[in-house]
């Protein structure tokens, strides 16, 4: 009975497909948080803050030209 209880358990399937979805699903949103967070700093730092920092990074490359 109890043997019998074991294998039916072991061979239930049927909340794994519900947990490779959540599994999937945090990793996805980690990666996103860990991407914006690198692009949001690095933008910061190219363009400095408010649009004064825009500005220079325009006449700087217009300079170059």
């Amino acid at each position: 009975m109890l043997a019998q209880a074991i294998r039916r358990f072991a061979a239930d399937e049927s909340g794994a497909t519900a947990m490779e979805y959540a599994l999937l699903g945090t990793l996805i949103g980690v990666a996103l948080i860990a991407t914006f967070t690198v692009v949001g700093n690095s933008l910061g730092n190219i363009l400095g803050t408010g649009a004064g920092g825009a500005a220079n990074v325009i006449s700087e490359a217009m300079e170059d030209l």
